[in-house]
Parts: structure tokens; C-alpha cells; sequence
């Protein structure tokens, strides 16, 4: 293989096939997310007053996180360092959950989060989302 075959074959769009089972991944990954949303609004509803804060900014990262898989389902090769973005924040919440140890809710959202890591980088994989830093996708004078 020639270095201008592995070039061509590293830049190609996915076939039509990976592509839809790679955007319905992060679909499934913003659903998830989404209904851990609705679920942490409840939560902050309850929630004491001590508590209300934390509640109201997980609620939020939840509502970015669902909206972040959800453009990347829609758009996965014109959202430039989303991809990343995403990976790195999520696979860092698994590492920090792995490192405290037995902190109330800190293993399950780890394991949650792993299981969203897997699905997100297999969605990437799927997509070729790398693409999203073609020089076409990133200026859109180019």
C-alpha cells in the first residue's frame, strides 16, 4: 500500500451504512442523556437547599452534554474538536469517578459515563468524525 493509498482511504467519507449506525449512536447517546436531564430536573426539585446548586449545575451539564451528541448525530463531520471535546470531558469524569472510590453516585456515573465513552468513540470511529478538521469544514470560505 502506497502512502497515497492510506491517504485516500484515511480521508474518505464512511460508507452509508457506518454513517447511520454511527449518527444513531450519538442519537442514542443525546436520548440517554436526555432522560438523565428530565431526571436530575426532578431531582433538583427535591433537592435540599444545600444540595440545590450542585443539583442545578449538573442538570445543566446533563442538558449541554444531551444537546452536544445530539449535533453530533446531525452534523458528525462539520463539528470541528466537538468530537474531542466530548471524549476528553467524559472520559476524564470516568477517571475522577474511578479515583474516588466509594463516594455515594461517583462509581455508577462512572460506569454510565464509561458506557458513553464506548458509545461516542465507536460513533467517531463510524462517522470518521476526524474528518469535521478538513480545511472544506473548518473555513468556510475554503
Amino acid at each position: 500500500m502506497t502512502a497515497m493509498t492510506a491517504r485516500r482511504v484515511d480521508t474518505a467519507t464512511p460508507t452509508r451504512r457506518a454513517d447511520l449506525v454511527g449518527r444513531g449512536l450519538a442519537a442514542l447517546a443525546s436520548l440517554a442523556t436526555g432522560a438523565a436531564f428530565v431526571n436530575g430536573v426532578l431531582l433538583t426539585i427535591g433537592a435540599s437547599d444545600d444540595r440545590l446548586f450542585i443539583e442545578g449545575w449538573r442538570v445543566s451539564s446533563f442538558g449541554i452534554f444531551a444537546a452536544l451528541f445530539a449535533l453530533l448525530a446531525v452534523r458528525p463531520r462539520q463539528t470541528a474538536g466537538v468530537w474531542e471535546v466530548v471524549l476528553v470531558g467524559k472520559g476524564a469524569l470516568v477517571v475522577f469517578g474511578a479515583l474516588i472510590g466509594d463516594v455515594p453516585e461517583a462509581r455508577l456515573s462512572a460506569v454510565i459515563d464509561f458506557g458513553l465513552v464506548a458509545v461516542v468513540a465507536a460513533a467517531y470511529v463510524l462517522c470518521r468524525g476526524w474528518l469535521a478538521w478538513r480545511p472544506a469544514t473548518t473555513n468556510p470560505t475554503a
